[in-house]
């Protein structure tokens, strides 16, 4: 059902962007405003589409994140999220009314919110009604997708579309709180990672289609900026700041006094960040946390081990085009394990390790603002069980959402 709905939302989206935006170009006398327009097109598909891929393709790992969560943020509430999902459109209005010349104006940036907010608000309670995804909190059965979130990245991008090209730092920002928002309903234990992803997804193309289909009706009537992409230099610095959510795979054995250990499929997430010095190289940082379920005769333990990971190291990148980059990277840090008793007298983890780690990224451009990346990590360090000469070997997968500068 889930899986029908979606698609059936992104079919929706292509046709209409596609005979909207060819329509729209041979009628249209301004080429500014028919550019702009397909503009539209290209970061609703690019960029609204793969997050929602990203949250139904993570749809299972609900459970592991629900661990995970547990056991970081045990006592963490707060109802800050209520407020921060609206912050990038308080800074919208608040430019506007001081005078800042924007895309729209006023009346024109009405019509394209109020579109934003119903496309927005009609797609997140259909899916809500239908899905019936229980909350983490068991509060109720509408955690698929996140509304705030779908709220805070349309804010986000209602801000990016008419402030951003002053200066990249302001999409950078509003995109920052609509992050911090999902990140909030994930600690608070109101929305699994999938509901965000999706709802991230959900609240770019609204506005996107927003957008689009005041352009249709105003054509260049109340318009002062264009947002004719920039980004697609194929030679541009590719810094990043982002955050990451994936699976550890292990299957690392290990022998202790009370048998032999094993770690399972776990949960990787963190933030990550890079500065490029050239289109190609550049030195950066990421911070993981991790959750790893351990077995031991044939039974799953009921504390998992906990990774908390700080590297730094070489970044690596080559466009294959202006949207596609290809990445590597060498980093080195350090590791701490959370420390649990296997019996009265035997403990493991509690201790620190030196980390080697590796990987490569296929990075997809999704717009000016940002970009996802697809990414495959090695990392070895020393191990958790105490005596022995053996490292812990994990291969990590998962995506990356990030806000280019």
């Amino acid at each position: 059902m889930l899986l029908r709905r979606i698609a059936s939302y992104c079919l929706a989206i292509a046709i209409l962007f596609h005979y909207g935006t060819s329509a729209y170009a041979y009628e249209s006398s301004t080429d500014s405003i028919a550019t702009a327009t397909r503009h539209n097109y290209y970061n609703a598909i690019y960029a609204g589409i793969p997050l929602i891929g990203a949250g139904v393709s993570i749809f299972a790992s609900s459970d592991n994140f629900k661990s995970f969560r547990t056991e970081y943020a045990k006592q963490h509430s707060a109802g800050y999220d209520n407020f921060l999902q609206y912050s990038p459109a308080m800074v919208m209005l608040g430019m506007k009314a001081l005078g800042v010349e924007g895309r729209s104006s006023w009346g024109r940036m009405a019509v394209s919110d109020a579109f934003s907010v119903a496309l927005m608000a009609g797609v997140v309670s259909s899916l809500k009604n239908s899905v019936n995804e229980k909350r983490p909190d068991g509060s109720n059965m509408h955690s698929f997708p996140s509304g705030h979130t779908a709220a805070a990245f349309m804010c986000a991008t209602m801000l990016h579309k008419e402030y951003g090209h002053i200066s990249p730092w302001i999409s950078v920002g509003g995109y920052t709180l609509a992050t911090a928002t999902g990140v909030s309903r994930i600690a608070n234990n109101k929305h699994w990672t999938a509901d965000v992803m999706a709802g991230a997804g959900i609240g770019i193309i609204s506005t996107e289609i927003g957008y689009f289909l005041t352009d249709l009706i105003f054509k260049d009537k109340g318009i002062r900026k264009f947002d004719i992409p920039e980004l697609h230099n194929r030679w541009h610095k590719p810094s990043f700041l982002g955050i990451s959510v994936g699976f550890n795979i292990s299957g690392s054995k290990f022998t202790t006094p009370l048998g032999n250990v094993t770690t399972k499929l776990g949960f990787n997430a963190g933030l990550e960040g890079a500065y490029y010095f050239t289109p190609c190289i550049g030195i950066g940082a990421r911070m993981n946390f991790a959750d790893m379920p351990l077995e031991m005769h044939r039974e799953i333990l009921p504390h998992s081990l906990q990774l908390n990971t700080a590297c730094a190291g070489l970044y690596l990148s080559y466009p294959l085009s202006s949207w596609v980059h290809v990445g590597a990277k060498v980093l080195g840090g350090f590791n701490h394990y959370s420390k649990f008793s296997l019996a009265d007298d035997y403990s493991i983890g509690g201790n620190n390790s030196g980390v080697f780690s590796t990987g490569i990224s296929l990075v997809v451009m999704t717009s000016r603002t940002l970009n996802l990346r697809f990414y495959c990590d090695y990392s070895t360090m020393r191990a958790f069980v105490p005596g022995t000469d053996k490292n812990l070997h994990t291969v990590t997968a998962g995506n990356t959402l990030a806000v280019n500068f």
